[in-house]
């Protein structure tokens, strides 16, 4: 083998993938058909997310260049005629460190999860293109700028356009909605303030958007003019402001789409290869993180029944997500009220597992909090339930009872449990729930990887 697991694509999912892989010491190559990336795109951090930044290493990183969403100002015949914030902002609670969705440009988040993929050792492989390829029983074996690449598994985390899996012969079923359509730019505006979301409208709807980008000096523009080759000057017209700097620009269709498997032999989908949302609700960043979150762990194992576990959570996760992203977007179409981030569905913090066969629960009368739910945060001690988490491995927390080597639980309001084990798997979310301490060697001894 040339090396363990290839991936191709080095946006969020596939930088998200190759930490992972990278801190558990597992050999691979990331590699990318584009030399550099520097659009807006997808800005939102969901709260769910963060975590996963936390625990890879990244979220100071992320917090210090990022911000909070601005409160949206609406005008109308060029007077204000309406302000509203996109979502409320929550408090912090002991089960919920980041309660907030972060403002991050994607550039300045795949930046900050490729500096920490150096600091591991890693790096990106920039302008190499992924030709096809074929596998066997024992391996892949792709075609990168002409040349053969042995791996054990190959991941395709190339976007909705991808390679790979237009290579796996994999059907991406959805539809195309060619009414909506946006141009999407980053841009500079001389004297506009940087404290609001900035909506013009007129009769039929959005005319002009720029939204101020946190830890930049530049906006990020929509329209829905997206043959527009004067955005000067349709900046003037509308706004009255002046644009000094046009930098990425993208055109944009609203796609609705997603595979109906995740995995094709040693051939896995990730990110938008495998989904693709609209941008109401800010959830395809998100989700194509989560995706890669759960199929490091189990890259690393080499187990093929907990790779097959991964297409088993995630394909309905992406299906649901979807469902809610296009429904957002139908509200609103294509209006403010599409942007609207007050469901608390949104911040993916209740995504959960609990219908996977990693997930065992075995007491007689389950309370609110099952095996398969996200591991929520509270205290052991003087350390937080999450900082314990942090790492590669399984966790075993214990609530009134003690077990070797696990980390007793003193006040976690939001786990009702006495007397209880719980076993919290790499990726933060519950594999087992019991009472019997014998059900944790026999858990760990089937679904932890010998690292």
């Amino acid at each position: 083998m040339d090396t363990e697991i290839l991936i191709i694509g080095a946006g969020p999912t596939g930088l998200t993938l190759a930490v992972d892989l990278a801190r558990r010491g597992v050999a691979h190559r990331i590699v990318d058909r584009d030399t550099e990336f520097a659009g807006s795109r997808g800005k939102g951090i969901q709260p769910r997310t963060l975590e996963v930044f936390a625990d890879l290493g990244v979220i100071d990183a992320a917090q210090e260049h990022g911000g909070p969403y601005p409160p949206m100002r609406g005008y109308q015949d060029g007077q204000v005629a309406w302000e509203r914030d996109m979502a409320p902002t929550v408090s912090a609670r002991p089960d919920v460190p980041y309660p907030n969705p972060l403002m991050l440009p994607q550039w300045r988040t795949a930046a900050i999860l490729r500096a920490r993929l150096e600091e591991l050792g890693g790096r990106v492989e920039s302008g190499i293109e992924f030709q096809g390829f074929t596998q066997d029983p024992s391996g892949v074996t792709a075609v990168l700028d002409g040349q053969p690449v042995r791996a054990r598994y190959l991941v395709g985390a190339d976007g909705g356009r991808s390679a790979v899996r237009k290579a796996t012969g994999v059907s991406f079923a959805g539809e195309t909605l060619e009414q909506h359509r946006l141009q999407i730019a980053d841009v500079r505006v001389s004297g506009l303030d940087r404290d609001h979301w900035h909506i013009w409208s007129n009769a039929e709807g959005p005319v002009l958007a720029l939204c101020p980008m946190a830890g930049t000096d530049t906006f990020q523009l929509t329209t829905p003019r997206f043959d527009c080759d004067d955005l000067a000057g349709l900046v003037k017209s509308v706004s009255g402001f002046t644009l000094t700097d046009v930098g990425w620009s993208s055109q944009w269709r609203a796609n609705v789409r997603m595979v109906d498997r995740y995995r094709i032999g040693r051939v896995f989908l990730a990110g938008d290869a495998a989904h693709v949302h609209t941008p109401a609700g800010g959830q395809g960043l998100n989700t194509g993180v989560q995706d890669a979150y759960n199929l490091g762990w189990k890259l690393a194992s080499g187990s093929s029944e907990l790779l097959d576990s991964y297409e088993a959570e995630r394909l309905p996760i992406a299906a649901d997500v979807l469902g809610i992203s296009q429904q957002l977007f139908n509200r609103g179409l294509g209006r403010a009220a599409a942007m609207d981030r007050s469901d608390p569905v949104l911040r993916q913090l209740g995504l959960h597992y609990r219908d996977s066969k990693l997930s065992v629960d075995t007491r007689v009368s389950p309370g609110s909090l099952r095996a398969g739910d996200r591991a929520p945060d509270g205290f052991a001690g003087p350390l937080r339930i999450h900082d314990a988490l942090r790492g590669p491995q399984f966790t075993v927390l214990t609530f009134g009872v003690s077990y070797p080597g696990a980390i007793p639980v003193t006040d976690a309001p939001a786990y009702d449990l006495s007397d209880a084990f719980v076993v919290v798997r790499p990726d933060g979310y519950i594999g087992l729930i019991t009472t019997e301490a014998s059900d944790v060697p026999q858990y760990l001894s089937r679904w932890q990887p010998p690292f």
